[in-house]
């Protein structure tokens, strides 16, 4: 239960970047509370971005699209541990204490951390358990997963709102939620399931609403983004291609050149 690696089915994770900058995806399917050692996170999110740096804490919510930047800084790479509350522990959890839910809390952002001994303490005893050598104990794991809701609920009374709330994404506007996330490259599938729609009602609203594909729609809404990105805000193309919702260069360059005629790197030099 308890990894160096980052894995999707640990609920303890060590990461360490490894390299100056790394960036990934995240859609979570669980909550996840993250302390940054060291380095620096950035969270892009479609309406906000945070900057985290070593000594931060943070509540991540479920189902939420962001574009993770890790970074060396100050001569360290970025490390983390991140701590996954899984359904089933929190609705055990919750039968047994009530919530105390604030209806004014958003429960869509990032839930920044107030500094707290509480908190240092908890990280600070994780950490003996990535050298061990052994899978940590299914019930030693399950522990030290409601000790952190406990502290998170001790230094935050909000998160209540967060984490007792175990309902399925509901049927949203799919305009204004695609207008405002195609630049995340998730599948068709996490798409819909996070518009409250099945696979098939999903391709046909949107071929009602944008008369195309989600695949051809997509592609064209990332390219003009990332023309915009390098004609107005003059940015390379490696610091372009993956924020816009390309896996890698080549297939954005090839992607680029096909709508617009040019490849990234000559249209800069126009």
């Amino acid at each position: 239960m308890i990894t160096k690696q980052t894995n999707d089915h640990a609920n303890i994770v060590f990461t360490c970047s490894g390299t100056s900058k790394h960036s990934t995806e995240l859609t979570a399917e669980e909550h996840s509370v993250v302390r940054i050692l060291s380095g620096e996170l950035k969270v892009i999110q479609a309406d906000e971005t945070y900057v985290f740096n070593a000594g931060d804490t943070h509540l991540f919510p479920r189902n939420r699209l962001a574009l993770l930047v890790k970074s060396d800084k100050d001569g360290e790479p970025y490390r983390a541990i991140v701590v996954k509350l899984t359904h089933n522990i929190l609705r055990s959890y919750y039968e047994n204490i009530p919530s105390e839910i604030n209806p004014v809390f958003k429960t869509d952002q990032i839930v920044n951390l107030d500094r707290s001994p509480l908190l240092d303490s908890f990280f600070d005893s994780m950490l003996p358990y990535f050298d061990l050598e052994y899978k940590l104990p299914q019930e030693l794991s399950e522990l030290k997963i409601r000790e952190a809701i406990t502290i998170l609920r001790t230094v935050n009374r909000n998160v209540d709102a967060i984490l007792s709330d175990f309902s399925e994404p509901h049927k949203i506007n799919l305009v204004e939620f695609m207008q405002k996330n195609f630049m995340f490259n998730m599948s068709l599938e996490k798409f819909s399931y996070l518009t409250g729609r099945s696979l098939t009602t999903f391709k046909r609203d949107f071929s009602k609403a944008f008369n195309t594909t989600p695949q051809k729609w997509l592609t064209q809404k990332r390219l003009e983004l990332a023309k915009f990105q390098l004609i107005e805000k003059k940015r390379k193309p490696i610091d372009v291609y993956f924020e816009v919702g390309f896996e890698n260069l080549s297939h954005f360059s090839y992607a680029f050149k096909k709508q617009f005629g040019v490849n990234p790197r000559e249209l800069m030099s126009h």
